[in-house]
Order: C-alpha cells, then structure tokens, then sequence
C-alpha cells in the first residue's frame, strides 16, 4: 500500500544508508523499524486518584474565569 510520511531529514538519511548497507529497500527498513517498534509491549500506565472534595462549592464572589481575581484572592492575607 502507498502511503505519504514526513520523516525527519536525517532519520530518512540513515535509514536510507542502513538500506544500502543491508542491499534492501528503503520500504523495507522502515516496516522492519515499525514492526519492531510496535511489537514491543507497552508499560502499563499507573492509575491516578484524584482527590476531590466535598462541601458548598465556591465563596461567594469567587468568579473562577478570572484569573487575576482569583490570584487576588489567594494572595490576601485575611
């Protein structure tokens, strides 16, 4: 199947050489890279908890899509 991939320049550079050195073609080193790449297992992900809390919700007057009024509000001493 034909198919179009940007490839970084000297990526295509080397695995151009390593298809010279090995007498196949290009195609042919890049399937070999992918399959290679792709058989390898996969580290499973950790789960992640997040921590929510419980209660009325915001403070009054806490307008949450302002950022400048929120950092105001975090940086008052009282």
């Amino acid at each position: 199947m034909r198919t179009t991939l940007n490839l970084d320049d000297q990526l295509l550079t080397y695995a151009k050489h390593q298809a010279v050195e090995e007498g196949v073609s290009l195609a042919h080193v890049i399937e070999n890279a992918l399959r290679e790449s792709l058989a390898k297992p996969r580290a499973k992900r950790e789960t992640i908890q997040l921590i929510t809390a419980s209660g009325p919700g915001v403070k009054p007057g806490v307008d949450l899509d302002n950022g400048r009024s929120l950092l105001d509000i975090m940086d008052d001493p009282s």
